[in-house]
């Protein structure tokens, strides 16, 4: 396998993800076409978004295991697939039931990026996946530019049917291009105690091997600090602008100025971190958790910072927005990194998709416990109070999580080693019979 194959493949996924991700926040600024088209209120149209997020949460440990038990690289086809027709069946619902019903199923493949991340370990060594994460997860916030642009430059001219079919044409395509460039990897392939045999074991997920994963100390502890991490994320995701608008006096092409900053730095911000993350990685076994420790902390004093300058400094907020937000992305990168580096190749999946539904669960009582302390006070009060406490949280497990890792990263290492001497005396046997 050459490198500029290994790089092919991190731009294919990375042409998936981001269209997808584009297509599904694609609905937030068609929201009030898609409202007068089927003349329904707020409520019924938050409940689509509720349901299509219910479905994907529930369905990650579901892709968790299909992707550790089956071939990724079709998994990841399907899923492609699946995103293209269910936008299209999406876009002919003629009423609001109808539609409801069919925005729920484009909730199946949201869950399906952990075959992804655990494909992409196997094409990437330790050292380099927190940098590949993080050109991965930069998907995020360019998918969230390339929809609004969608959606404001399409939608007013073709209509918001038109919009999901383009975005569903493009989730078919990359389905076929998928099935034509990816192949699938042995798994733990790319550990360096396996990579240069030319033969290693076959591992499949079972399920003594899920419940090896609950004697790895500090994977619940990352979880947990996923769980707090991202409760400042869907915060800030579902309210800023509203805030911006409400308690700044921003004008909405002040507010979206100023996100668009943020979301820009943002970006460079997942980059950052994962390079980051990788360097010290090289130099400590805890190098990823002080990068996303350092990053969670630095995010939280400078929103501190940010939100305490007053309203009529609209240059120094909008600089010290953007530099919040290089900090705050700092440690998804590692901390998605640091699953393949504590749990078997064979239940990266499982791992990476139970990871992300206790990160949704966060990020479901997010918006609702932000709304009800601004009902009682303001949104301000609400963004800090929950932003800054839910992120010192994160960082503080974040400090146990660097205390156990160095030994969950020792014996996954000590199991790489015994699989590597079994493969190499299993070849050694075989080339003997042959003689």
């Amino acid at each position: 396998m050459t490198s500029r194959y290994r790089w092919l493949i991190a731009f294919v996924f990375f042409l998936f993800m981001l269209l997808h991700q584009a297509d599904k926040l694609l609905i937030g600024p068609l929201t009030t076409s898609i409202m007068a088209d089927f003349s329904i209120n707020e409520a019924q149209m938050g409940a689509v978004s509720s349901l299509a997020l219910l479905v994907a949460a529930l369905l990650y440990p579901v892709w968790g295991y299909l992707y550790d038990r089956y071939a990724r690289d079709r998994l990841l086809a399907l899923a492609s697939f699946i995103w293209g027709s269910t936008t299209w069946l999406n876009a002919l619902a003629p009423t609001y039931p109808v539609f409801m019903i069919t925005r729920s199923s484009t909730g199946i493949d949201d869950s399906s990026y952990p075959g992804l991340y655990s494909l992409l370990a196997d094409y990437f060594g330790p050292q380099a996946r927190g940098k590949v994460y993080g050109a991965m997860q930069m998907s995020g916030p360019l998918g969230f530019i390339l929809g609004t642009v969608l959606a404001t430059t399409l939608g007013g001219t073709l209509g918001w049917r038109k919009v999901f079919f383009i975005t569903g044409g493009a989730g078919i395509a990359i389905a076929a291009l998928i099935l034509i460039i990816v192949r699938d990897r042995p798994r733990g392939s790319a550990e360096p105690e396996l990579a240069t045999l030319d033969e290693i074991g076959t591992y499949r997920i079972d399920w003594p091997a899920v419940r090896k994963l609950l004697r790895i100390r500090s994977l619940p502890l990352l979880m947990a600090q996923g769980f707090f991490g991202i409760f400042a994320w869907y915060v800030l995701v579902f309210w800023f602008f509203r805030y911006l608008e409400n308690e700044r006096g921003y004008t909405s092409g002040q507010a979206m100025t100023a996100m668009l900053v943020a979301i820009a730095t943002i970006s460079a911000g997942y980059l950052l971190g994962g390079n980051l993350g990788d360097a010290l990685f090289k130099r400590t076994r805890r190098g990823r958790i002080i990068v996303g420790g350092l990053g969670t902390l630095a995010a939280a004093v400078l929103l501190l910072l940010t939100m305490s300058v007053p309203v009529e400094k609209k240059v120094l907020f909008t600089a010290l927005l953007g530099l919040t937000g290089i900090f705050m992305p700092m440690n998804g990168p590692s901390m998605m990194a640091t699953v393949p580096d504590i749990t078997p190749p064979e239940v990266r999946s499982t791992a990476q998709a139970v990871r992300k539904l206790v990160e949704d669960g966060g990020a479901a009582l997010a918006p609702w416990l932000a709304g009800l302390i601004a009902t009682r006070t303001s949104l301000h009060t609400a963004i800090i109070s929950i932003c800054v406490s839910t992120w010192l949280a994160s960082a503080a497990l974040l400090v146990v999580v660097g205390y156990f890792v160095p030994r969950d990263i020792e014996a996954l290492r000590q199991t790489m080693r015994k699989r590597a001497a079994l493969s190499a005396a299993k070849a050694a046997g075989d080339l003997q019979n042959d003689g």
